[in-house]
């Protein structure tokens, strides 16, 4: 069958897909307003394009990794939205974490006549994405995908190497992401949660029930995933440094400081779970079992984004988003101020991290993770907003406030006094 033959049938079934979601749906608007984030400026260089919520970040994978979410019940009808731009955006949004380990989820529904892009647009997107996007995009998960995927996958089947095709995984319902990615830090399209709904309903010949979630089990004493500092704290006669973080940090100081691309892999999901469990059970942990620098990497960074309340405390949300806005020669004194607003406690365990990813940002001739590259990995793991998920907007200030902190950590960190014996 000939391209153009595809192309044809493609399109007739993606108007069986329009006609049946119409049905479904009895005549809801065809788009959803744009999804106006807060944080995004008028400034920001994709404007046009970002304010729509199309490409959004959406927390860390089960392995750590970061995911990108692709929604096209978001895009807008094809002549008002610039697919070439939209294509210099998604670019703009992945060379971020290209060099790093990154997952993408791509939401499948919404994409109709009116606003899906052109064939020849979707070859130009794939041969543009080379070897660089290619290599550390380590999945790629297609929700409720169609017939029209399956004539797509044909289309560009000559194109599409062995080694890619093995990322793609299609999942035809919402619940199958949570073997996958922590699913709560997913901020999916309400018009994607009632199509899953919809699908769900067809699938039992009835409306879905209502699941109902049983109620969370109390943390164990020796428990060092999830529970806030001032537990571990508590159960470990008094230490300030939680004993993952400390163990973590002591022995990637000693054979993980020129180890390249050090915090930029992930790991085995079970081997990370496997680790998470000893640590909860109170049981030790040798890393050198394992024979991967990166899982002590994984498990120091997993620690941090599963604290209750993020290092840095969701009272310093906002200041940090301001940092852009201060005059360059003042901002390592605004972020003095903003640390020293932190709880006795956080401060010290901040401390002990910066001071150690001082010390890998010092070795980065051989590891390649400068400042700047280490910002881009802890920044989402050590604040978040206390509602939603971080936007792509909030990623600059928040990453530009890590690399101050990594840079200058000598002078923003010499002004309130922490025992010696718990730095690194």
């Amino acid at each position: 069958m000939s391209e153009i033959d595809y192309e044809k049938l493609a399109e007739i079934e993606l108007q069986k897909d329009e006609a049946e979601d119409t049905q479904s749906e009895q005549g809801e608007t065809f788009m959803p307003p744009p999804l106006m984030d807060p944080e995004l400026n008028i400034n920001h260089p994709y404007y046009d394009v970002a304010r729509h919520g199309i490409i959004q970040l959406a927390g860390d994978d089960n392995s750590g990794r970061k995911v990108i979410t692709f929604s096209c019940c978001r895009m807008p009808p094809s002549h008002q939205l610039n697919h070439t731009r939209l294509l210099e955006y998604l670019k703009y949004t992945l060379d971020q974490y290209v060099e790093n380990d990154y997952t993408v989820v791509y939401f499948h529904y919404g994409l109709k006549s009116l606003n899906k892009p052109s064939l020849k647009w979707l070859q130009t997107a794939y041969k543009e994405f080379d070897r660089k996007y290619k290599k550390n995009l380590k999945a790629l998960y297609v929700v409720h995908p169609t017939n029209f995927i399956k004539i797509l996958w044909n289309i560009f089947k000559p194109l599409i190497s062995h080694k890619f095709g093995k990322k793609i995984t299609y999942l035809n319902y919402l619940s199958d992401l949570r073997e996958h990615l922590k699913y709560d830090q997913l901020n999916i399209p309400q018009e994607v949660i009632r199509h899953d709904e919809n699908l769900r309903g067809k699938q039992k010949g009835k409306l879905p029930s209502v699941v109902k979630v049983p109620p969370p089990r109390p943390p164990l004493p020796t428990q060092q995933f999830g529970v806030s500092l001032q537990y571990i704290k508590d159960k470990n006669k008094g230490e300030l440094i939680p004993p993952v973080m400390k163990e973590t940090v002591s022995y990637l100081k000693r054979k993980g400081l020129q180890v390249e691309g050090l915090f930029r892999r992930s790991a085995s999901i079970q081997t990370i779970k496997d680790v998470q469990k000893l640590y909860n059970q109170g049981k030790s942990v040798n890393f050198d079992d394992y024979h991967d620098i990166h899982v002590p990497a994984v498990i120091l960074k997993t620690f941090l984004r599963e604290l209750p309340q993020p290092l840095l405390t969701f009272e310093c949300y906002d200041h940090i988003l301001g940092i852009t806005s201060v005059e360059s020669s003042l901002r390592v004194t605004r972020c003095k101020q903003i640390i020293q607003g932190l709880p006795e406690h956080n401060y010290v365990v901040l401390k002990y991290l910066i001071c150690f990813l001082h010390m890998v940002s010092q070795e980065s001739i051989y590891n390649r993770m400068t400042a700047s590259s280490l910002a881009c990995v802890f920044g989402l793991n050590l604040i978040w907003p206390s509602k939603g998920t971080t936007s792509l907007s909030a990623l600059v200030p928040l990453n530009l406030f890590t690399e101050l902190l990594i840079d200058f950590y000598m002078n923003i960190f010499n002004s309130r006094t922490v025992p010696d014996e718990i730095l690194p």
